[in-house]
């Protein structure tokens, strides 16, 4: 599987990065198969969070022993000082970990928020603090929604954050302000060398009253040549990598198309942007 630098962090990361997400209810017999799956397919890179059900109570064990092989992204919803450093503390534990490679602001989806977190007594002072004790290395930010990369590059110039992760698919990217946006984010963090995570790369749309044939809250493409057009199209950015879907039966088919990527010329991705006009998109 082809590997990309994750901005100024120094690690190579797999352009496929493991989504704990997957893990949201499940044994953790179950859990372990499918680690046995992302350790086989060479994944060096895990992204988490407390707000992902059982995810870091069932890759606990695995970073007990495995610790070394991968990079691992935690995240906190939390806005305040305090209430950051106290979620830190627990997924250290949750984790079987001492330290971090990543710690992130999650779901900065309004300038409101970003306001919270980087005010005085706001999250962000956590994180820094918890960088010079040593409990992680460096510090990021993620958000869901159609304004995430406008947000983003606010965040950028009010902090230096070593990495972004966002939603981005040919869909979404149909609509012209977002796909402005994502476009000049993606340019900035490179300008920055900034470590860039996309999240929903395979993304259908929302449900709606269709009935969820799996376990993401949103409707994914689940044909073989529909996931891989959707990878492609992503990773022909300059962007680190996907995290992958949160459904493990999904998984393997993600993990393939990442192993086999192929990059689009520029004509085809115009093709296929124009195509996400027959979409619904997720974030309007």
């Amino acid at each position: 599987m082809e590997k990309r630098k994750f901005g100024r962090t120094g690690h190579v990361s797999t352009v496929a990065i493991f989504g704990g997400a997957a893990f949201w209810d499940i044994s953790q017999d179950a859990a372990d198969k499918v680690m046995e799956m992302v350790i086989q397919s060479g994944i060096n890179h895990i992204d988490v969070a407390p707000s992902y059900g059982q995810a870091e109570i069932r890759i606990g064990p695995w970073m007990k022993r495995e610790r070394e092989r991968f990079f691992l992204n935690c995240k906190t919803m939390e806005r305040t000082k305090n209430g950051a450093w106290q979620e830190l503390q627990e997924s250290l534990k949750r984790l079987e970990t001492k330290s971090f490679d990543l710690y992130q602001m999650h779901a900065i989806t309004s300038m409101e928020e970003l306001d919270q977190i980087s005010m005085k007594g706001g999250a962000l002072e956590a994180v820094q603090e918890a960088k010079k004790s040593g409990l992680t290395n460096f510090i990021g930010i993620t958000g869901h929604g159609v304004d995430a990369p406008a947000i983003f590059l606010e965040a950028l110039k009010r902090f230096d954050f070593d990495s972004v992760l966002f939603p981005m698919n040919f869909i979404q990217m149909a609509n012209p302000i977002f796909r402005k946006n994502a476009e000049e984010l993606i340019a900035e963090c490179q300008r920055k060398n900034v470590g860039t995570m996309i999240i929903k790369s395979i993304t259908r749309g929302p449900w709606g009253e269709k009935t969820h044939s799996a376990t993401t809250w949103y409707e994914p493409f689940e044909k073989r040549e529909e996931i891989f057009k959707a990878v492609n199209f992503v990773l022909s950015y300059p962007v680190t990598g996907i995290c992958t879907a949160g459904d493990t039966k999904i998984l393997p088919l993600v993990l393939e198309a990442c192993e086999n990527y192929q990059p689009l010329s520029v004509l085809e991705k115009e093709n296929l942007i124009l195509s996400g006009k027959n979409y619904d998109p997720l974030f309007v």
